[in-house]
């Protein structure tokens, strides 16, 4: 309490920026309580909209973090051949062992990792379910390097992909791209949500495309901006964000393909290097 005190007289504060998403209750109790006579503003959002535009160095560090990103799910192709009998949640766990071994500081988020129906889930918790031959695999995962993120969706065949495999994946390849192709500072986070999202809504699956097309990223795995109906604001030059739509049918399985680019003035460059091929 001292401490703290001594630190506001010295600076000569008499107003704190509170960021509300981050606060709890207890907390802000506790603040206000040993701050006498200090005037407390919500300042949340103001941080994170100066940390939208990326640096070149910062740049620099988000794509060494998808090079391991990359390395790692390359490394986890191989892998899966010989995976059948083994869990979600033992690859998940692999996913992060590899990311340490090839120079990750730490996972972006917990590996989403979905076998068969699970894939279907969107933001599946990997379990004990085993891999099974001709199972559907999710994988979304990202490294940190240097405290930034990245963060990449790709799906693995385990056998020749049906008939409705194949139109769903290119379905949402083809929306993929063309939000890619697209995007470039000054449109808005809704309009660059639509670019995938008409695709898919004009082929019927509109509700099975449940969560918005992609977000801002940096040091933390989820900042502003948003792709989604509700970001009016213009997306700005040198922020970084992730294309990601998806399609999940209920009980058989889901396809969701991300990547990250970073929004010039002239369009969107992928930081994602891997191929989407089927």
């Amino acid at each position: 309490k001292k401490n703290w005190q001594k630190i506001l007289n010295k600076n000569g504060v008499k107003t704190l920026g509170v960021e509300e998403s981050n606060l709890t209750v207890a907390q802000y109790k506790k603040y206000k309580k040993i701050s006498a006579k200090i005037k407390f503003t919500n300042i949340s959002g103001e941080i994170e909209s100066q940390r939208e535009i990326k640096t070149a160095h910062e740049i620099a560090l988000i794509t060494k973090s998808q090079k391991i990103n990359e390395k790692v799910f390359l490394e986890i192709k191989k892998i899966i051949k010989n995976w059948y009998g083994k869990s979600e949640l033992e690859l998940a766990w692999k996913i992060k062992e590899l990311g340490h071994e090839y120079g990750a500081d730490d996972v972006s988020f917990d590996p989403i990792v979905g076998f068969g129906k699970n894939s279907s889930i969107v933001h599946h918790n990997p379990g004990n379910t085993t891999l099974k031959k001709g199972d559907i695999v999710l994988i979304d995962m990202g490294m940190k390097y240097q405290g930034y993120c990245s963060d990449m969706t790709r799906m693995i065949f385990t056998a020749k992909p049906t008939t409705k495999q194949k139109e769903i994946y290119n379905l949402v390849l083809k929306a993929q791209e063309n939000a890619i192709k697209k995007i470039k500072a000054g449109i808005s986070g809704k309009e660059a949500d639509k670019l995938a999202r008409e695709i898919i809504d004009k082929a019927g699956y509109a509700e099975q495309y449940g969560h918005a097309g992609g977000h801002g990223i940096g040091l933390d795995i989820h900042e502003t901006p948003s792709l989604s109906e509700n970001y009016n604001k213009p997306l700005k030059e040198n922020s970084i964000i992730t294309v990601e739509p998806g399609i999940y049918l209920e009980g058989e399985f889901g396809v969701r393909i991300e990547d990250m680019v970073l929004i010039t003035k002239n369009g969107a460059k992928k930081l994602t290097n891997l191929s989407k091929k089927l």
